[in-house]
């Protein structure tokens, strides 16, 4: 038996079909530094109590699958060292053995769709990685996304990855890529990249239905819907170019590979902008947390 664990606030909301919507945990524990992570985390989660929706952070705690975290509890995974950052492939060990850890995008597809949540907030996506034609590193999400059936809403995939690579396998593999309010595909803290969306919707019902007549034709998978960054928060993508290249030679540089690289690169990227990365990261995750908020509404009445 799955040891899921509904936080009150949850429980009450499937029991009465209220809105809900997945976030992930590993924001708190990779993402930023002890108190600003908790903060963050939890203006997230208010974020979405203003749309009258119900927020539902997902982590392991002690080999159990939390829906939904308590005060204590966020902050105490926010104070936490050595937590596992948990993907599909690492998700059952560290639950079967009594980890701790907090979800990605992957995990926490897996755990929503097991808590019978629809729609997840994150910030960006994983994807097709610099050099993956050689390396082969792209990462665990795409194939979630082709067959865990939650919607995703994230600025588009992380601007650091290989944009048309990931693209290319999110078509191959059958993930409808839905950018909301604009034909372009956003690229994390940049509104516009320089590729078209495939598809676009302008309404967070026209999202629902599409998830649901998905659903009704029984093909597998979610969505991804790509919500641009607000444009007082975004960093032009023509700013930031220079940037990340810097950034990817310093890792060049250094030896850094493997699973080192996109906590390196995003780190470095922060010190580069003097910040501003960071900040952009956290308007994009609340106005992701916003749309979500909007479409679990939707699904809750579709």
């Amino acid at each position: 038996m799955i040891p899921l664990i509904f936080s009150p606030e949850v429980d009450a909301a499937r029991a009465s079909g209220a809105p809900i919507v997945a976030l992930e945990s590993t924001i708190i524990t990779h993402g930023m530094p002890y108190p600003q992570n908790v903060e963050v985390a939890r203006q997230v989660e208010s974020d979405i109590r203003a749309l009258e929706a119900v927020p539902a952070t997902i982590a392991v705690m002690e080999g159990r699958l939390h829906i939904g975290l308590s005060e204590d509890q966020l902050t105490a995974l926010g104070q936490a060292k050595a937590v596992a950052k948990l993907s599909r492939a690492d998700f059952a060990p560290c639950l079967a053995s009594g980890g701790t850890g907090s979800t990605t995008v992957a995990a926490t597809m897996i755990a929503a769709h097991l808590a019978g949540i629809e729609v997840f907030a994150t910030g960006g996506i994983g994807g097709v990685h610099q050099g993956a034609e050689l390396s082969f590193d792209i990462s665990a999400d795409l194939q979630e996304l082709a067959q865990t059936p939650v919607s995703v809403v994230a600025a588009g995939a992380k601007a650091i990855l290989d944009l048309p690579k990931t693209l290319e396998i999110l078509e191959t593999l059958g993930v409808p890529v839905i950018a909301y309010g604009q034909d372009m595909f956003p690229a994390f803290w940049s509104r516009q990249s320089d590729l078209a969306a495939p598809l676009r919707m302008d309404d967070p019902q026209d999202i629902a239905r599409a998830h649901r007549m998905r659903a009704q034709l029984g093909l597998p998978g979610g969505q991804l819907v790509a919500n641009p960054i607000p444009p007082e928060d975004e960093i032009p993508s023509a700013t930031l170019a220079p940037i990340i290249a810097q950034a990817q030679a310093d890792a060049d540089r250094h030896g850094i590979t493997g699973k080192a690289v996109t906590p390196y690169l995003l780190q470095r990227i922060f010190e580069l902008t003097k910040g501003q990365s960071l900040r952009a990261n956290i308007a994009l995750v609340r106005n992701n947390a916003r749309l979500a908020a909007g479409i679990a509404q939707a699904l809750s009445t579709t």
